[in-house]
């Protein structure tokens, strides 16, 4: 047997697999781009909504690595807490199955026979894609291809091992691994750790059923040991996190693990004990769908109850607790860039992290030009650290994202988002040229005299509304609010012009103090571009909404 004329047509067939399921995946994800977006909010409900969001998401992805070493990178970026992560990562375990559905739907749903389906769907998706001009369109091609190409792939795998069933040496390895469960998980962690993906590790060992090749017993635990083989992927993107990232990675090997030890000593009994001969048989592409999803679902519903220990067990293996946030750390990761949606969705939540931390330094604004107090003085220096810091770390993040393939408006999106942060900055920076006005005040030993107090705390007042009006509108995507905002704006530069002239009589008549007079101006310059800087944060989301 040339066993070079199987290899090489079974390595062929395995990439056309492996990159038909990756665009396939890459159009379901831009077509549900949206959905998704709005699926990130879940993450703040409880465990069960982690669970259907896991599955949710890994069903578009098709990857429960990936999934997985999103939720590193969300636990790494502190958007995520080690709770909300368990829910994600057992949904994950559940979606990863779809693939393998959709390969043994050639068993079940005969029209959909690979030799016919699979050059049509391929054709048919080309056709779409060079004649199609909507965006939508371009999806819809991905998707068609994609399934085209996965189905020629594995059609390709199974032709490629069928001279094997000859081959009683390849027979007595598969009849080896089903009698020794230990090995037979180690060759499906093994070879699924190798190639990254459970989903086509499943691939390969239907594509080997078809051939009539594997055991139901043999079957069994390889699939058991593929599902420890992904963890693989999660834990080499762990190193060098954050140790409550890593606890996170470590979850995922332990939830697997404990998986397999209650369903392989199940196997085990039934096999050995109550039913030898069930094991012989020859399993079905089919059947390795349903024990996969079984399997899967089965581990998920026995420990869900239990997750909490699994969670305290990874920390204390691990020796971690979950880390204190740093609110200048910025709250994003590289790894959520494996999906760019999710990873603008959660550039949104940043910017508006910011925006809130801006508010609170607003608040302290207001009055610290009367209190003069050093604390709130130096609060303002801090926070405004604090906002050049995360400033920074989203411009970067955004502009790695916007090199990604994503679409056009979500192009504009970015645009958007980083002209925001520049204008959120800049209203930090003049919240702390207002703390150095309170210095001068303190340290010259002056003040404001009661009717030019009054006056500026009606400036501030406005002005600091039409801020907190525009992060509203940015957050809640409201139109009304952001109208608001400009007719806030107008109203303070109006204000400012008729402060500033009845201030320089105030000045001109004595009725003030000159050093104090000088700082009251100054303000007046700030708080109006205060107010520019919320106009401008209004119109792009006028833009964004439009």
């Amino acid at each position: 047997m040339n066993y070079l004329n199987i290899i090489i047509p079974f390595v062929g067939g395995l990439g056309m697999f492996i990159y038909g399921m990756q665009i396939m995946a890459q159009g379901l994800e831009n077509a549900a781009g949206n959905k998704m977006k709005s699926l990130l909010e879940v993450l703040t409900k409880n465990k069960l909504m982690g669970v259907l969001l896991g599955a949710a998401i890994t069903a578009v992805i098709q990857s429960s690595s990936a999934t997985t070493v999103m939720v590193v990178g969300f636990v790494n970026a502190g958007i995520m807490n080690l709770t909300q992560a368990m829910g994600v990562i057992m949904g994950a375990n559940v979606g990863t199955t779809v693939t393998g559905w959709l390969v043994s739907s050639v068993e079940w749903a005969k029209f959909l026979s690979p030799t016919t389906l699979a050059p049509i769907a391929v054709m048919l998706g080309v056709i779409i894609m060079l004649t199609g001009k909507r965006r939508s369109s371009k999806e819809i091609a991905s998707i068609v291809v994609g399934f085209g190409l996965l189905f020629i792939g594995i059609t390709s795998m199974s032709s490629a091992v069928a001279p094997l069933q000859e081959s009683e040496g390849f027979r007595s390895i598969f009849v080896t691994l089903g009698n020794n469960p230990l090995l037979g998980i180690l060759a499906g962690a093994l070879v699924t750790a190798i190639i990254q993906s459970s989903s086509a590790s499943v691939g390969i060992l239907q594509s080997l059923a078809a051939a009539g090749l594997v055991p139901f017993s043999a079957a069994i635990y390889i699939i058991m040991g593929q599902n420890i083989g992904t963890c693989i992927t999660a834990i080499l993107s762990s190193l060098g996190a954050k140790k409550n990232a890593k606890t996170a990675a470590l979850m995922h090997l332990l939830f697997n693990i404990i998986g397999t030890i209650i369903f392989s000593v199940i196997a085990i009994v039934y096999f050995e004990v109550l039913h030898p001969e069930a094991g012989v048989g020859i399993i079905t592409q089919t059947e390795i769908s349903i024990v996969h999803t079984a399997f899967n679902i089965g581990t998920t519903v026995l420990l869900f109850p239990v997750s909490s220990w699994i969670i305290k067990l990874a920390k204390k293996i691990g020796r971690v607790e979950e880390d204190t946030q740093d609110k200048s750390k910025v709250l994003l990761d590289d790894r959520i860039l494996e999906t760019p949606s999710i990873a603008l969705q959660s550039t949104v939540r940043e910017v508006a992290r910011m925006g809130e931390i801006v508010k609170d330094s607003l608040d302290v604004a207001k009055t610290v030009l009367f209190t003069l107090k050093d604390e709130d003085i130096q609060f303002l220096k801090e926070e405004e650290t604090t906002v050049d810091k995360l400033s920074a770390g989203i411009t970067d993040y955004a502009i790695k994202l916007s090199s990604l393939q994503i679409s056009e408006k979500e192009h504009q999106d970015l645009a958007h988002l980083l002209q925001m942060v520049s204008d959120i900055e800049r209203i930090s920076d003049y919240c702390e040229n207002i703390s150095e006005f309170a210095e001068t005040l303190y340290e010259k030993k002056v003040a404001f005299s009661e009717i030019g107090s009054s006056q500026l705390r009606e400036m501030l007042d406005v002005c600091i509304d039409s801020y907190k009006y525009a992060l509203e509108a940015f957050e809640e995507k409201s139109r009304e609010k952001a109208l608001k905002v400009i007719e806030k704006e107008t109203q303070a530069d109006n204000l400012e012009i008729t402060l500033r002239s009845r201030h320089i009589k105030r000045l001109t008549n004595n009725q003030c103090n000159a050093e104090a007079g000088i700082v009251f101006l100054d303000t007046l310059v700030c708080l109006e571009r205060i107010s520019d800087h919320a106009r401008n944060i209004a119109e792009e989301v006028l833009e964004s909404v439009a």
